[in-house]
């Protein structure tokens, strides 16, 4: 199922307000001060329309401005928390007012779907809850869901040079979401995924319990640790175990054209990536550029790299198993691991590492994000027909995410994400546009379809297989409009998401936690279809 315009949803949630929420308004904020802790009233925490205060915080924290048009449906109200309580009251609130709940840790999830709903909804914003508490001694870490990870990044890095942790590489993602559906970056091929390496968690229940792993059980840590926290509970908290990184790491960028035999090097990458050293990671971007010299249009393949060891070190890597890159000494930066997450971030040279605490993105824009993952190498004909198809769509460009490494020895059943041995890479699907509005999302949201299409040939089949952190409605929208069809427009996704096994595993463990479905979305794990409530 395909969504790309919400006008008629947009409207009746802007302009309608149900009769019986109008009138139980001062009922339902009445049930918030009643259930949350004293010592933390919840007059300062919300945000009704009426508000002058409730755009910008909104606002805030909307990192796709595709959902941020006057026809995107907007929250009847903001609850951003601070401590458990306002969470459990919101919970107990929302479920005697029959109110959907979103709930937010840092809004890059890419369809937006923790701000909008096609039903009345308020947003539970959980930015507030960002403790970080690192132990060295122990080397792990007591990360709350509202922490960025730029945050987490510098953190341990003020507490020891030589730790880090295997996570993405924008810092101002949330924690709650990135890794609740797995989480990855660019010492993934060394260190796994980030639910790889996560030891414990908090998550308040349906029922408002507050359970570490010890009292919710392994199957439900489990599901939360790669299957999206949101259709179990809220998240409170991760304890994550660091990594060891050198003092000193290297990364290189280097840009090739199709004029200087990017087709051939592209062509080659698909077969070395992913059996690579465990320390080298390149990541391979493909886009369209006008070239310089001719001004004609071409294709531009960026080698990004994030190597955990000096310049020697990977040039002796490099020459052995992947020198027609030809990189040399001069392509090669060296620096902490910290100031490698500020160069992978993009931020100009030179650019202090607080600033990965900083909260607001260098750039905001309307996006669309698709994801495959590639079994086979494509083959050089192949990848002559993709690059003519990306001339001719100009926005859309790909990205290859090399796995192998400690990706393909965990095995596709530890965690909800399967996606592990016999993966050559993930391959994401990025278009960004500056033009307000309906038709012009329609137009560029198109554009990354049809080239998702034409890739159809050289992916991963039955099921074509997606990344859970790269939402994407295109799979599937669950209204939870029926025990039977919720389960059906479930696996829709789902499969597609967590393979089967995993996907039913996800599913029992939903029903079992969640009977009446509260935690929904429009993605969501949904109940299985033969379940009644006794």
């Amino acid at each position: 199922m395909r969504t790309s315009c919400f006008a008629i949803a947009s409207f009746l949630a802007i302009f309608f307000i149900p009769f019986s929420w109008a009138t139980s308004y001062e009922d339902f904020v009445n049930c918030l001060e009643d259930n949350s802790h004293p010592s933390y009233p919840t007059s300062s925490i919300i945000y009704t329309r009426d508000n002058p205060s409730y755009s910008s915080v909104l606002q805030t924290y909307i990192r796709n401005l595709r959902f941020n048009e006057t026809t995107t449906p907007k929250p009847l109200l903001i609850i951003t928390a601070l401590h458990a309580s306002h969470i459990q009251a919101s919970i107990v609130c929302a479920k005697q007012h029959h109110l959907q709940m979103k709930i937010r840790s840092g809004g890059h999830d890419y369809e937006g779907i923790s701000y909008w709903s096609e039903n009345p909804f308020f947003v539970l914003d959980l930015f507030n809850l960002r403790a970080i508490n690192v132990s060295i001694e122990t080397e792990s870490a007591w990360v709350q869901t509202g922490a960025t990870l730029g945050e987490v990044y510098y953190t341990i890095a003020e507490k020891s040079k030589t730790h880090g942790f295997p996570a993405g590489v924008c810092p101002t993602v949330g924690v709650g979401g990135h890794f609740s559906g797995g989480g990855y970056g660019n010492m993934m091929r060394k260190y796994g995924l980030s639910v790889d390496n996560i030891v414990d968690a908090e998550i308040i229940d349906v029922n408002g319990r507050i359970l570490d792993r010890e009292a919710m059980g392994e199957d439900l840590f489990w599901a939360i640790s790669g299957g999206g926290a949101s259709s179990f509970g809220v998240l409170l908290s991760y304890k994550i175990k660091l990594v060891q990184v050198p003092a000193k790491v290297t990364v290189f960028n280097v840009a090739r054209t199709l004029e200087q035999n990017a087709t051939d090097l592209v062509y080659r990458w698909q077969h070395v990536a992913d059996k690579l050293h465990d320390d080298i990671f390149i990541r391979l971007i493909l886009k369209v550029i006008n070239d310089s010299s001719s001004g004609q249009k071409t294709i531009q393949a960026t080698f990004f790299t994030l190597f955990l060891g000096d310049s020697n070190q990977l040039l002796s890597l490099m020459d052995h198993s992947f020198p027609e890159l030809g990189l040399t000494k001069s392509d090669c930066i060296e620096m902490s691991w910290l100031e490698s997450v500020v160069y992978y971030t993009s931020f100009p040279t030179g650019t202090p590492v607080n600033a990965l605490l900083s909260r607001v993105p260098q750039v905001l824009t309307h996006l669309k994000r698709k994801s495959d993952y590639l079994k086979k190498p494509i083959p050089k004909k192949g990848l002559e027909s993709i690059f003519k198809k990306m001339l001719e769509l100009e926005a859309p460009q790909l990205t290859f995410n090399p796995y192998g490494g400690k990706m393909a020895r965990i095995s596709p059943f530890a965690k909800p994400f399967p996606h592990r041995k016999g993966n050559i890479c993930k391959i994401q699907y990025a278009t960004n546009w500056n033009e307000d509005g309906v038709e012009a999302a329609k137009h560029y949201v198109e554009l990354t379809r049809e080239l998702y299409d034409y890739m159809t040939p050289y992916v991963s089949k039955s099921p074509r297989e997606s990344f859970w952190n790269y939402r994407d409605l295109d799979l599937g929208i669950n209204h939870n409009n029926g025990e039977g069809q919720s389960y059906t427009q479930g696996a829709a996704y789902g499969i597609k998401y967590f393979k089967a096994i995993n996907f039913n595993r996800l599913v029992m463990i939903k029903t079992k936690v969640d009977p009446d479905n509260f935690f929904r979305n429009e993605q969501s794990i949904p109940r299985l279809p033969s379940f009644r409530k006794k």
